[in-house]
């Protein structure tokens, strides 16, 4: 399993929101960019971008970032938020995003997911974004009926293979994850997924490694590295070693 340390891109600062509500922000740096080194620096094998202005907007807004990170930073990027058209896929590729985090176009916008998948697989992953037991879009604001499984087997048949798994309800709260959660989806998904949500120490990932999952890729980890519950080298240790 891999870790991906969370960096969130919001009025050009990196934060932390919690619960996915923007009036619940943490400013945790000034320059997303220094945020992102200090992750490299620290060992991050790879880093998770969102650009939560985007993600509200429909439109990615800072690019200008992810392209400053991906350009100082020898490290993959995956990069989400405000992903609706072709046009903006290929622009995050082009800005030097190694795969991009597809959302609320992927549910929304009939064909869309299906052309992307067919133009950038295996470059395309999709977010399921899950709060109250439900997937929510357009930057967490709106909650739909779907049920996760049913959506992630919905997509699966389009060909998704790669997806982010996101308990909104536990995100930025240092809660820990849902165990019994992640192994349901687990048991859902037919290639390869990255849980987020509620981590909060090294027992919080020994607890999902410990689950023993081949379909588990690895975790993305925002609030707890930025408050120093534990470090990145750490975390990868833990999450590399064979056992």
């Amino acid at each position: 399993m891999i870790l991906l340390p969370a960096v969130d891109i919001r009025d050009g600062k990196a934060v932390r929101l919690r619960r996915g509500r923007f009036e619940e922000e943490t400013i945790y740096a000034d320059d997303p960019v220094q945020a992102a080194r200090s992750f490299v620096e620290e060992g991050a094998r790879g880093l998770h971008v969102v650009d939560l202005d985007g993600a509200r907007a429909g439109e990615p807004t800072n690019l200008d970032d992810l392209e400053r990170i991906t350009r100082e930073l020898d490290v993959p990027v995956q990069y989400g938020g405000g992903l609706r058209s072709l046009g903006s896929v290929r622009r995050a590729l082009a800005a030097g995003a190694e795969r991009v985090v597809l959302g609320t176009a992927a549910y929304t916008e009939p064909g869309f997911l299906e052309q992307a998948l067919e133009t950038w697989n295996p470059r395309v992953l999709l977010a399921v974004d899950v709060r109250g037991g439900h997937v929510s879009v357009a930057g967490w604001t709106k909650e739909t009926q779907m049920l996760p499984e049913e959506v992630i087997r919905r997509m699966q048949r389009v060909g998704v293979t790669r997806l982010v798994y996101t308990n909104v309800d536990r995100d930025g709260t240092l809660e820990g994850p849902d165990l019994d959660e992640v192994r349901r989806v687990s048991q859902t998904v037919r290639g390869r997924f990255l849980y987020s949500g509620g981590i909060s120490s090294l027992e919080d990932l020994r607890g999902l490694k410990e689950l023993r999952l081949v379909n588990l890729a690895g975790v993305i980890s925002g609030k707890a590295l930025y408050e120093g519950r534990f470090a990145v080298r750490d975390a990868r240790e833990l999450l590399e070693d064979k056992p």
